[in-house]
């Protein structure tokens, strides 16, 4: 091989592949959301550039020994990075709302009903030629309906590796599209009457209440699920810091820095599974439709629960604060809040809504447990 030749095959030109500029082009379009539309900026960003930086020919970045191979492997493969993030949401998160109104733990339990009925609308897919889910990878691509992105990576990185990428763009790209997706529901679903509903105002949580609440949350979880520890033990100890007032430090780099630079890691390792050779195929259009069904699903079930509530109380619960079930905190409880002041410029709902939305994010860790006790136990 001449001089030239040697030159030529080592381009980037030379050795382009259509999947892997479509790959790219999908990048640039998560970066393009990201930076305009800003729908999860935090994460689509990173994610993005993650997804173009891996269909590079010939660089190999995305491989075992390239960076973001070697990103993948240290935090996402050892789901040390989602559990991470999860201290963080803890140490960023007040249950004050949850604990003056624990009913609503109802209907953060009630939204999570998406992420089971998509585990048996995945194994129907099989049905269809050119699928093939095991029961594994349908559970892993069933809690994209929590719409708590850490959560799906988390799960997905413990029972579906291969499938890691196409879940964390699902269940990202869905938790961005809230204000899209879920207020043609809440509407279909509710009657301006309902919509109207003015909720009392919240009761005064203490500072033992809420230094007490990590404490019998965890306990709940030794107790009875043992394998949402990581995952509730990380959420519990970050919002211990916050709420315990005396590690002011920690709390704060909880929140802040450490949370930030994982942040941009796991973008970027998620976005190294978006190489082309991974990611082009009929199982992942199938993740995507599937994550889309998982969410409304979990949007429709929480409202549900909540008319039930609605009605039980007397007309005191507005039944919007249902769709917050979902988790994606705080923008499902701002949606919910947004929805609310269109029917009643005077209803303030945000602070109502928080109660199932941070129920949510336990429910989802809850039934990533239960997924990978019986599934991957």
């Amino acid at each position: 091989m001449s001089g030239f030749d040697a030159l030529w095959q080592s381009m980037g030109i030379a050795n382009m592949e259509w999947g892997q500029v479509l790959m790219m082009a999908v990048g640039c379009v998560l970066i393009y959301l990201a930076i305009h539309k800003k729908f999860e900026p935090l994460l689509l960003l990173p994610i993005g550039f993650g997804a173009i930086l891996s269909n590079i020919p010939v660089a190999e970045i995305s491989g075992p020994d390239g960076l973001l191979g070697m990103i993948y492997h240290v935090g996402v493969e050892t789901g040390i990075f989602p559990l991470l993030i999860f201290m963080g949401v803890g140490a960023l998160t007040d249950f004050g709302a949850l604990i003056a109104m624990p009913s609503t733990l109802l209907l953060g339990a009630a939204a999570q009903f998406g992420i089971f009925a998509t585990l048996l609308g995945a194994l129907a897919l099989n049905m269809v030629p050119g699928f093939d889910f095991s029961l594994s990878d349908a559970s892993a691509i069933a809690i994209i309906g929590g719409a708590d992105g850490p959560t799906a990576i988390f799960l997905a990185s413990r029972l579906a590796p291969d499938l890691l990428g196409a879940i964390a763009v699902a269940a990202y790209s869905y938790m961005a599209l809230v204000p899209i997706i879920q207020p043609p529901i809440m509407r279909a679903l509710t009657t301006e009457k309902e919509r109207s509903v003015k909720m009392q105002q919240l009761r005064h949580v203490s500072k033992l209440e809420k230094v007490l609440f990590p404490f019998t949350v965890l306990l709940l979880c030794i107790l009875f699920l043992p394998s949402a520890a990581p995952l509730i033990g990380m959420l519990m100890f970050g919002n211990l810091l916050r709420e315990s007032g005396v590690v002011e430090r920690l709390s704060r780099a909880a929140q802040n820095e450490i949370i930030n630079i994982v942040t941009i890691f796991l973008g970027l390792a998620v976005g190294s599974k978006l190489s082309a050779e991974k990611f082009l195929s009929i199982e992942t259009l199938g993740i995507l439709g599937l994550g889309a069904l998982a969410f409304c699903i979990g949007t429709a079930t929480g409202l549900l629960m909540a008319k039930i509530m609605h009605r039980v109380t007397g007309g005191k619960i507005n039944p919007l604060i249902g769709a917050a079930g979902v988790s994606a905190v705080p923008m499902a409880a701002r949606v919910v809040n947004k929805v609310g002041l269109e029917s009643d410029h005077h209803n303030f709902l945000l602070m109502h809504a928080m109660g199932p939305n941070v129920a949510g994010v336990i429910g989802s860790a809850v039934a990533a447990g239960v997924l990978l006790a019986v599934v991957g136990g």
